[in-house]
């Protein structure tokens, strides 16, 4: 079943978010990992909730995703993470 990593994002420094945005997403491609949502606009329907970006990401599984946040790859885009953005951060099972 496909996995889905999703982000609520707030940015903070332009020069750590392209170190951030840079190798994240190659660290994404290389675990199976795909954008499907990546900012845009956002319209509020229900609720309180007022993300300022989304950043959805599907991966093959549960497993090619945590595979892909403990990587080592990850990690270095980790480094930029800080100084870059803050967010929320989750993991959900898709369905068959």
């Amino acid at each position: 079943m496909p996995a889905y990593v999703i982000s609520d994002v707030t940015f903070r420094d332009a020069a750590a978010i392209a170190a951030y945005r840079t190798r994240a997403a190659a660290s994404i491609d290389k675990y199976g990992g795909r954008y499907l949502a990546r900012g845009g606009t956002i319209e509020r329907l229900e609720g309180d909730w007022q993300p300022t970006n989304l950043i959805v990401v599907e991966f093959p599984d549960m497993a090619r995703a945590r595979a892909w946040y403990r990587s080592p790859e990850y990690a270095a885009a980790l480094q930029f993470r800080d100084a870059a953005l803050s967010r929320n951060l989750i993991l959900v099972e898709g369905m068959a």
